[in-house]
């Protein structure tokens, strides 16, 4: 079944409002001491770290959209539930983060959020939705549609002269522990002049999906995560709902070669293999995959 412009629009409205429920429990929580607990994951603390807030916000999505489910035939793919391959039968999944950015909120700091996306089989990202909590903002992109924040149509800004801009680099709120960060940092600073840039800024966020949100908001922007033989590097649910967004708002976003980011590989639900990319600057995946190659 393909879904016209009028179901995705449905959709996307059942998604903000899950969204902006699980943003407000975890709201509520962020005043509480919570029991932080670890999961198998990826080779990364914040892959690793759990807490009950995340499984309440799961909860209170999956409940928010369950009639979606059943009224679209639709498939789940979720963070804290184990993946049952419904994904690869159904023409669209569900994608939900209940909480990207776990590990900032135990230590109370901002960089935590909602996302939902719904992704078609082929693993074209068709709603995006993020909430972020703290300040209160929801983004929202349906495929071929503009992108909004809390409510109202957003575009990107024009690019600016190199020369008189300073490119931000957004990194994980892990960087702060990366034993090559000073390193690492002087590399994209030296990006960043190499390609004409002003200047480089480092700044270490929270989360991916903030992270990717934030890129969109301060051009000239990049996030990255380069290739690495251990497995992690993100999955589905940290890409697919800012993936969206980035499309829609005419962004780029794929693995770290320049490729198409692949959101429902049968055979795997990480990008360590390949890395992943979002930028506001057209062009410059490919030169930041060689420089850093």
């Amino acid at each position: 079944m393909r879904l016209n412009e009028e179901q995705l629009l449905d959709l996307s409205g059942y998604a903000a409002s899950a969204a902006r429920k699980a943003g407000a429990l975890i709201s509520d929580y962020a005043k509480r001491e919570v029991e932080v607990m670890h999961k198998s994951g990826g080779d990364s603390l914040a892959s690793q770290v759990v807490t009950e807030v995340d499984e309440l916000a799961q909860s209170i999505i999956l409940e928010e959209l369950r009639s979606s489910v059943q009224d679209y035939d639709l498939a789940l793919l979720t963070e804290e539930l184990q993946d049952d391959g419904s994904r690869l039968k159904k023409d669209y999944f569900w994608c939900i983060d209940p909480m990207d950015g776990t590990l900032p909120f135990t230590r109370g700091t901002p960089g935590y959020s909602v996302a939902i996306a719904l992704v078609a089989r082929d693993g074209c990202p068709m709603i995006g939705v993020v909430y972020d909590p703290v300040e209160k903002r929801l983004y929202q992109a349906v495929h071929g549609q503009s992108v909004l924040i809390d409510g109202e149509v957003w575009q990107l800004t024009s690019p600016q002269p190199r020369s008189g801009a300073v490119l931000r680099f957004y990194c994980d709120c892990t960087f702060e522990e990366n034993p090559e960060r000073e390193s690492l940092s002087r590399q994209m600073r030296d990006f960043a002049k190499a390609e004409g840039y002003a200047a480089g800024e480092v700044i270490i966020g929270g989360g991916a999906v903030l992270n990717a949100c934030h890129v969109l908001l301060h051009r000239p922007a990049v996030y990255f995560k380069r290739p690495k033989a251990k497995t992690g590097g993100g999955s589905f649910w940290d890409f697919a709902a800012t993936a969206c967004l980035f499309n829609e708002a005419g962004a780029q976003v794929s693995d770290f070669s320049g490729r198409t980011l692949e959101l429902n590989d049968p055979k795997r639900s990480f990008f360590n293999h390949c890395g992943v990319c979002f930028t506001t600057e057209s062009g410059l995946t490919a030169k930041l995959g060689a420089f850093f190659s």
